[in-house]
């Protein structure tokens, strides 16, 4: 299914990934800071990141049909290589965010008088939890911006005047 409605399916699907890594990247930083939270989201952490992650193949797969349908510029060519660079880092965060989630299960909540397994209670383990997660999270949303950016400039580089064509409002 590459159109919708009559248009391309990748400027649709974009939007989810647009909204999804970031947010993801947020819930998986501050779930990997602050285990009570990972814990009362429960399996929705692990499962943002699972659409999340599904998302990013189907929306370069509907881009490289679209890459096939426009003319070829370099601006198109650059978008689409950076595309590509996207999967890894949702896949960092989906694996992380499991990680992250199952970590917090183990750990009992303090004064619950259960004693506390080895998940995020070890210090030397929330610290790397937390590291990766700030690493993976800023590294996913910068990809992102990257990649919006260049397919910003590749789709409107020649798509509108700088000057007013005065197409609205004056009639009055």
């Amino acid at each position: 299914m590459n159109l919708i409605n009559g248009l391309p399916t990748h400027i649709l699907l974009v939007h989810f990934v647009v909204v999804l890594v970031p947010l993801t990247a947020l819930a998986l930083v501050v779930c990997a800071i602050r285990p009570g939270v990972a814990r009362r989201m429960g399996v929705v952490l692990p499962l943002l990141a699972l659409v999340t992650l599904v998302s990013v193949p189907l929306t370069t797969h509907a881009g490289e049909w679209l890459e096939e349908h426009v003319d070829s510029d370099a601006l198109v060519r650059r978008h689409a290589e950076l595309g590509d660079g996207l999967l890894p880092w949702a896949g960092g965060l989906f694996v992380l965010a499991v990680f992250v989630w199952w970590a917090a299960r183990r750990t009992a909540p303090s004064g619950s008088g259960a004693s506390p397994d080895t998940g995020m209670s070890a210090v030397p383990v929330r610290i790397t939890a937390v590291v990766l997660s700030l690493a993976l999270a800023g590294g996913a949303v910068v990809d992102v911006y990257r990649i919006g950016d260049s397919g910003a400039k590749a789709a409107w580089h020649d798509g509108f005047s700088h000057s007013a064509t005065g197409g609205h409002g004056d009639d009055d």
